[in-house]
């Protein structure tokens, strides 16, 4: 670059990254310092996404903090988090952009109670565009990468995946009225999957890939007791054994950390400072949300639940 000549604004946020995430071991501090904990192959997976950039996806079971690592990581570049919720259905159009359909009547009627002309390009400019998710990452001015968060894409579809692989590949997209926009500053992307069911290769091959599991009981101690400041360590230690012991069952749905804080909360605020069947069985619909659970958690025992040694 000559002397004298600003970087540009993806130059720019590239060196704001630079500094704010230097090498994994300071990212890995400044994730902790937000109140999440990872490991050495996450923290340098979120690092090699930032650094390369190259969109990053992440998988596991429901509830071992794959979108708090996004929302971790936009608070730690200062940047804004852009969530898009995928679900069964949804296509380009709500992930992309929309046309403000009332303004643009209303701008029509004006235009006729003044006499004036107005053409159909008139219609069809910025000022009446709706950003949506993908389309508002994308426009970021920056300092720094907006985090596009593309959550649960396992729920979308194949022609979702599809729309998808332009943004992914080449940070853009094709609006048929406005042409192709780039991004300014390439934003970062971060996809996460439950696994519901196989990703295309194609979109994998445009990807970074890290597989989070679910955390050793004394992590599990360590995360609770940071998000429910003054729980009582044997309550934590206890939950999280509790839970361990639950997943070994066929639940539909086992727990992750986010029920094992919402369990703590619950019983903190309830007063319990240690588990036992009872208060384990008052509280049991805080982990687990099918009927059939419940009944299979208490044919097997609450006091085993609760970790008594005759349970």
């Amino acid at each position: 670059m000559s002397q004298g000549i600003p970087p540009s604004p993806d130059e720019a946020a590239r060196r704001a990254v630079a500094l704010a995430a230097p090498d994994p071991p300071t990212l890995r501090a400044a994730l902790d310092a937000t109140g999440y904990l990872t490991d050495t192959g996450l923290s340098t997976a979120l690092y090699l996404a930032l650094r390369l950039p190259q969109p990053l996806l992440l998988e596991g079971e429901p509830g071992v903090g794959k979108t708090e690592a996004a929302r971790a990581l936009a608070t730690v570049l200062g940047s804004p988090l852009i969530r898009l919720q995928c679900y069964d259905g949804l296509d380009a159009a709500e992930a992309l952009y929309e046309w403000n359909y009332p303004r643009q009547l209303l701008s029509i009627r004006l235009a006729e109670s003044r006499g004036t002309a107005l053409e159909e390009a008139d219609l069809f400019t910025d000022a009446f565009l709706l950003r949506r998710p993908v389309l508002a990452a994308l426009t970021h001015p920056g300092p720094t990468p907006a985090v596009l968060l593309i959550d649960e894409i396992d729920r979308a579809d194949d022609d979702f995946e599809a729309f998808l692989l332009e943004v992914l590949a080449e940070a853009g997209v094709t609006i048929p009225e406005l042409g192709t926009v780039r991004a300014a500053v390439t934003p970062l992307v971060i996809l996460t999957s439950n696994r519901t069911r196989d990703l295309h290769d194609a979109l994998k091959r445009r990807c970074l890939y890290h597989w989070i599991d679910y955390p050793g009981t004394e992590r599990v101690i360590e995360i609770v007791r940071r998000r429910v400041p003054g729980t009582a360590p044997s309550l934590a230690a206890e939950v999280a054994a509790a839970v361990r012991r639950l997943r070994t069952l066929e639940v539909q749905k086992p727990p992750g950390i986010a029920e094992s804080i919402d369990w703590v909360s619950a019983l903190t605020l309830l007063g319990v400072e240690r588990l036992d069947p009872d208060s384990a069985g008052r509280t049991l619909g805080v982990l687990l949300k099918y009927r059939e659970d419940h009944d299979l958690v208490r044919d097997r025992g609450l006091a085993w639940l609760a970790g008594a040694p005759d349970g």
